[in-house]
């Protein structure tokens, strides 16, 4: 449940805080956007396939 409600402030809130405020990117925080953007994607092909 974690995941699936903070995936979009997640999603833009990473690579705005490594842009804009280098915040450095280590493994564990790329994983987890990438985490979060296979639930985006995941979310939007059901939408898609659900119709």
């Amino acid at each position: 449940m974690f995941f699936y409600f903070l995936k979009w402030p997640i999603f833009l809130g990473l690579p705005i805080l490594h842009f804009a405020y280098g915040l450095h990117a280590t493994y564990f925080l790329i994983a987890f956007w990438v985490l979060c953007l296979g639930l985006i994607l995941k979310d939007f092909w059901m939408m898609i396939r659900g119709k």
